[in-house]
């Protein structure tokens, strides 16, 4: 035969102030039980990061050809295309990179 434990049971006793117990859930409400990875100017140069890579890919659309039978190599090649907006998208990225680790 199995022996019964000699240890006294718990009792479970009902609170009798349920309101109590709304104002202390109420008042944890106020900690953040998990803080924010990032602060609200991480946050900025993260949307500054995208900011410019947007635009540097809107620089790289740049106009299209008049008439689409003649190669016109002075809109293809331009220097906004060919410089200009992988620069741009470039430090977009470092602008992201260094949100990141900035913390």
């Amino acid at each position: 035969m199995a022996k019964e434990s000699s240890s006294p049971k718990r009792k479970i006793v009902a609170n009798k102030n349920p309101g109590n117990v709304s104002q202390r859930r109420a008042g944890s409400r106020k900690e953040e039980a998990f803080p924010l990875l990032f602060t609200k100017q991480t946050y900025m140069y993260i949307g500054i990061g995208c900011g410019l890579i947007a635009l540097g890919l809107m620089l790289m659309l740049g106009g299209g050809m008049k008439d689409p039978m003649i190669w016109d190599e002075s809109v293809i090649y331009s220097p906004v295309r060919i410089t200009l907006a992988p620069i741009i998208i470039l430090a977009g990225l470092g602008m992201q990179i260094y949100a990141i680790f900035k913390k």
